[in-house]
């Protein structure tokens, strides 16, 4: 297990469950020591970042080291999200590169997600261990290596 300074958790924002389930699998085969969140949409993914909701049990803001944010979600969609993300105070955003995850070729979205400054990248799904790789070695450091 590969432990990473601030890479505490990654949030998984898809309303595919079968996209989720291989986006968890290639970050557990990547051997990432992290706590990895899934959730459906951008209402559920505030209200995880903001500890309410079906998340008010928690006893401090999760601030996610990477958030992978897909697109077209029901409920509301990855750039609604990012509309009220902004809006959250620093403490709840923590130190976050997000990216989106989407299956998109629209340019359009390519090149709202380049005017954006709270995105890291535009990744075409499926997530791969290169590509997850890429996003981690360009913005985290290993603190611990366990073989």
């Amino acid at each position: 297990m590969k432990k990473y300074n601030g890479l505490n958790c990654i949030l998984l924002i898809d309303d595919e469950e079968s996209n989720n389930y291989l986006h968890q699998m290639i970050i557990k085969h990547a051997k990432i020591d992290t706590f990895v969140q899934v959730t459906y949409d951008g209402i559920e993914a505030l209200e995880f970042l903001t500890c309410s909701g079906r998340y008010q049990e928690a006893k401090e803001y999760p601030q996610p080291g990477i958030i992978f944010l897909d697109i077209n979600m029901p409920k509301m969609n990855g750039w609604e999200f990012l509309e009220e993300y902004v809006k959250l105070p620093e403490e709840q955003k923590g130190k976050i590169v997000m990216a989106m995850l989407t299956s998109s070729l629209n340019q359009d979205d390519i090149d709202k997600s380049e005017e954006n400054n709270n995105l890291k990248g535009f990744i075409s799904k499926p997530l791969t261990s290169k590509k997850l790789m890429d996003v981690v070695n360009n913005n985290f450091q290993i603190v611990k290596e366990n073989k």
